[in-house]
Parts: C-alpha cells; sequence; structure tokens
C-alpha cells in the first residue's frame, strides 16, 4: 500500500495548515489514497487487458491482488464498525498507540466501497455505508468529523485562522455526497433509493450561488452554505453519481422478469 508523509506537511484533500501547525495531520496510509491506490491499479489492468497486453495485465492483477490481500486486514475497525482513517501512523489516536492507527471517523472510508472494487467483504462494505450514514450523513453531504469526536466543530465561522481550524473538523462537504450515493447502491442494490440521497441538494440550489453547489456548509443544522459558493467538485460529483444511478436504473427497466437478462 501507498506510504506518504512528514511532520509539518499536509497531506490528501484534508490539507487545512496554520501557520506551522497541520490541523489533520494523515502521515501513514490514509484509507482513501489505498482505496483509490487499487482502484487505479484494477483500472490498469482492465485497459491492459483491452490492449491485448497480457504481461502487463497480469503485472497489474497481481499488484492490485496484494493491496486488496492487505487493505481489510490493515483497515478494518472491528469494534466501531468502520475503517481506520490512517494506518501505520507516527502515532495513532489516544488509547491506540500500540497499532498505529487513527480510529478518527471520517468520511474518507467510503471510497473503498463506492470504487466498486470489493476491497471489503459484504458485511464490512454494509457496515462502513450504516456508520457513515448514521454518524456523518446530511441533507447537503457528509461531515468530515464524527459529532461525536470531542474536536468536532459543527459551525464554520470567524477568521481565517478559526476558519481552517475547523475546515475537516466537522464542516460538511458536499463533493461526497455523490461517492455516499454510489456506496449505498452498492450495498444496498436500490438505484432509486440512493438517487433520492442526492435530492437534499435540490432546495440548496436556491441558496447562495443559484442554480449551482457550494463548497462546504455547517455541520449542524440548518447546514448553512460556506466557502466557495460554486465549487467544481460540489457539482461534478453530484452530477457523476446522479448519472450513473440514472444509468443503473435504466438498465434495470429493461430487464426480463423471467430471462433477468439484458434485453
Amino acid at each position: 500500500m501507498l506510504y506518504a508523509g512528514e511532520p509539518g506537511l499536509q497531506l490528501t484533500w484534508m490539507d487545512a495548515k496554520i501557520g506551522d501547525w497541520v490541523v489533520t495531520p494523515r502521515i501513514g496510509k490514509p484509507v482513501e489514497i489505498n482505496a483509490l491506490w487499487h482502484y487505479a491499479l484494477a483500472c490498469m489492468a482492465s485497459w491492459a487487458r483491452t490492449l491485448n497486453d497480457a504481461r502487463a495485465s497480469a503485472d497489474y492483477d497481481r499488484e492490485a491482488h496484494r493491496v486488496a490481500g492487505s487493505f481489510a486486514e490493515s483497515f478494518w475497525f472491528e469494534e466501531g464498525a468502520y475503517l481506520y482513517d490512517v494506518v501505520d501512523a507516527p502515532d495513532g489516536t489516544p488509547g491506540a498507540r500500540e497499532r498505529r492507527v487513527d480510529s478518527t471517523l471520517r468520511p474518507n472510508q467510503i471510497f473503498a466501497v463506492s470504487l466498486g472494487t470489493d476491497l471489503l467483504d459484504a458485511r464490512q462494505a454494509r457496515a462502513v455505508v450504516d456508520t457513515c450514514a448514521r454518524e456523518l450523513l446530511t441533507p447537503l453531504g457528509l461531515r468530515s468529523l464524527s459529532p461525536r469526536d470531542p474536536r468536532y466543530a459543527g459551525t464554520y465561522s470567524g477568521g481565517p485562522q478559526q476558519r481552517d481550524a475547523v475546515y475537516h473538523q466537522g464542516t460538511l462537504w458536499p463533493w461526497l455526497l455523490g461517492p455516499f450515493a454510489l456506496a449505498h447502491y452498492r450495498v444496498y442494490g436500490d438505484a432509486r433509493h440512493a438517487q433520492l440521497l442526492l435530492a437534499g441538494l435540490a432546495p440548496h440550489l436556491d441558496e447562495g450561488c443559484i442554480g449551482t453547489i457550494s463548497e462546504i456548509a455547517d455541520g449542524n443544522p440548518p447546514y448553512t452554505p460556506r466557502g466557495c459558493f460554486a465549487q467544481a467538485w460540489s457539482v461534478a460529483e453530484t452530477l457523476r453519481a446522479w448519472q450513473a444511478l440514472q444509468h443503473a436504473q435504466s438498465t434495470l427497466s429493461h430487464l426480463s422478469p423471467d430471462s433477468h437478462k439484458v434485453r
């Protein structure tokens, strides 16, 4: 798996830094980076097969299999029924230093399910979705930290330093709603319901900048929009998930009830 980081360096999309203070240090093996790494290897193997490159496809398949073999064993947090946010960290969360893991409940784990590469067994995948739904899901997106965490901040306000300090400590991010909806579909198989999870964004289209989606919002109700009022990845991930789920429903509508084959 992929390891990265050094003291004083902010990593991944959770990159807030105030002076020398890295707000969310993620040195080690971040969960979403390694889920994406496995996805990249699987894609390369598939593309190599399309190009009839048997040697390359075998190489990428072997590497993807190695990552998959380590992923659940390394990241699965049985007690919490979700995935560690970082493993092999220089020092883990209090009480978990011996294992060198960060058990902070964050939304980064959702990519281990949404990408659809079977990194987890069915029980684990469903537990990840259910835990994220219970702790992080809002109508506008996923919170960046569980409200049960003592570091949780449900309001994004104040000056630049105050805002940066809570940027990924409870502030919700609409762009994560797309991956969550896809993950929900993968474990529950209900494309219509998964698409309805995105419908909470509809009223938001009349807030902030009309017709588009904001960068962030408060983690606490009423989920006031904050940050950039028109964010590209919020729009892109919503549309990507919506279209994928629309396609899934269209495909299912053409299934024969007798043969269960696509007409």
